[in-house]
């Protein structure tokens, strides 16, 4: 039906990998997998096998749950669309307790996957946006701290220097020739 790999961490692994728990729900424990490293997993591909056909309504969601917290949707595949490299943004472990069948706590994070209606799910670019906005919101506050340090204060006005703009770009730009792995830190 469908693979997974993590890359730079595992070979290519089928369903049989996951637990079934019903006919259209799957779960990998991340524990088994990697254990309580599980927030160095990035990223993950899902790919439909060849002998595979998912209805072109239908889609197979990828979700996470950290433990504690509840699943968040990371992305999907479709007929259309048989293979996408997706995020995993795991959320901090404990937010909201989200009652398992059990009555209990989930214990381990995990990575689940559903055959769920193509019209129910979130634009399939969610992530996409979610990276572009907090490379925004990352920018902006780098921006906001230089600025900051250039400030002096009027009554109830700041004031900084004209140039302070160019100077900040400027400072941005060199930064990002000089260390490539910079504008990484702004997209995670």
């Amino acid at each position: 039906m469908f693979g997974v790999v993590f890359p730079n961490r595992s070979f290519p692994m089928d369903i049989s990998a996951f637990s079934q728990i019903d006919t259209f729900h799957w779960i990998l424990d991340m524990n088994t997998f990697v254990g309580e490293e599980y927030d160095q997993v990035r990223e993950v591909c899902i790919f439909l096998l060849n002998s595979f056909t998912l209805p072109p309504d239908k889609a197979l969601s990828v979700y996470i749950q950290s433990p504690g917290s509840p699943f968040l949707f990371c992305g999907a595949i479709t007929v259309s669309r048989p293979s996408a490299v997706l995020s995993l943004p795991w959320p901090e472990p404990g937010g909201q307790l989200q009652l398992t069948a059990t009555n209990s706590a989930p214990t381990s994070a995990k990575i689940g996957v559903s055959v769920e209606d193509l019209a129910s799910l979130p634009s399939l670019d969610v992530v996409a946006e979610k990276k572009i906005q907090r490379m925004a919101m990352k920018v902006g506050e780098n921006l906001f701290n230089f600025m900051q340090s250039f400030c002096g204060v009027d009554g109830s006005r700041l004031i900084v220097p004209m140039d302070i703009l160019d100077r900040w770009f400027k400072k941005f730009q060199d930064r990002a020739k000089r260390d490539p792995e910079y504008l990484k830190g702004f997209a995670l």
